[in-house]
Order: structure tokens, then C-alpha cells, then sequence
């Protein structure tokens, strides 16, 4: 039975999931801003850095549950 303890890299990795999905929200509702800003860049770098934390966490043998990245 896996417990609901959350570790502090897991409740980092929800930020960073709360973030990329308000980048893309952002993207979506103003496609103009890539000419503004770099939100596609930042997208991809979200999601390298949650690929990043997951490979950490689970070299660590911390739990996370990856499905939705």
C-alpha cells in the first residue's frame, strides 16, 4: 500500500506541472506571444526540468507517479 506521504521533490514536481500547464494555456489563449515572448521555449524547458526531477526522484527510489507527463 503506497502512503500519501509527499515529499518536498514531488510537491515540486506538481508546481512544475502547474506551471507548464500555464504556459500552455497561455500559448493557446495568445498565440501572438511567441513573437513576444519565448512561451514555446519555456515549455520545452518545463519539460525538460520535469524530466530531469523525475530521473532524480527516481534514482532515489522516490515515489512519483509520472503518468501525466
Amino acid at each position: 500500500m503506497e502512503s500519501a506521504y509527499i515529499t518536498r521533490s514531488s510537491a515540486f514536481i506538481e508546481y512544475m506541472k502547474l506551471h507548464l500547464l500555464s504556459l500552455e494555456q497561455d500559448l493557446e489563449k495568445n498565440p501572438e506571444s511567441i513573437n513576444v515572448i519565448d512561451i514555446p521555449g519555456q515549455i520545452e524547458a518545463t519539460k525538460h526540468l520535469l524530466s530531469v526531477a523525475t530521473d532524480i526522484m527516481n534514482s532515489y527510489n522516490e515515489r512519483y507517479n509520472n503518468d501525466n507527463i
